[in-house]
């Protein structure tokens, strides 16, 4: 059976079970808070856990490696979006120790798409076009500075309110062991 297959056979037991129930909760979430967070898999259910977060308590928005790649892309409209229409008050970047975007090679990455069966051609029109694939392509070597980069890309958004602390934390993949890395409260 497919994994597509799998899923919707799964779900249809599940809506019949009512088993949403348990998961019922406002779009609001109860700590007013909105979290980007990596997609590692090791941090779905390690993160809340780690965090004291339940289902409902924060909005969580997920990037490879907790990353905003563009002031005005889609990470940081979700995060505006948080504050503004969801009424986030805190925002907090969580990237972790192990994370696949520290090791993030362009040249690696684009042979890898062209054995998956992209044309070479398509990766040239996009370098003549202009698209800096090295640098969108690239990783980072220290996930604390990172973390440090992507909160002061937030916090000094021109629609961010300076009222919202933007905190950066690194979490563990293994033992759910949080750092802080900049504390939001301290540059309000």
């Amino acid at each position: 059976m497919k994994l597509l297959n799998e899923i919707i056979q799964y779900n249809q037991e599940f809506v019949e079970k009512k088993e949403y129930e348990k998961y019922e909760t406002t779009k609001l979430p109860n700590k007013k808070m909105v979290i980007l967070t990596c997609m590692d898999t090791r941090l779905i259910e390690l993160l809340p856990q780690a965090m004291n977060v339940r289902n409902g308590d924060v909005k969580i928005v997920k990037s490879a490696g907790a990353i905003v790649t563009h002031p005005f892309g889609s990470i940081m409209r979700s995060l505006l979006v948080a504050v503004y229409e969801l009424n986030a008050d805190e925002i907090c970047v969580v990237g972790h120790h192990d994370c696949g975007m520290s090791k993030l090679n362009a040249d690696s990455f684009l042979e890898k798409a062209v054995n998956r069966g992209i044309d070479e051609e398509k990766i040239d029109m996009l370098k003549y076009s202009g698209v800096d694939l090295q640098q969108w392509l690239q990783g980072f070597d220290s996930v604390e500075e990172s973390v440090s980069f992507t909160v002061d890309q937030i916090a000094n958004h021109p629609l961010l309110s300076k009222d919202v602390p933007v905190h950066g934390l690194v979490i563990h993949p293994t033992t759910g062991k949080l750092d802080l890395v900049v504390n939001g409260y301290d540059a309000q």
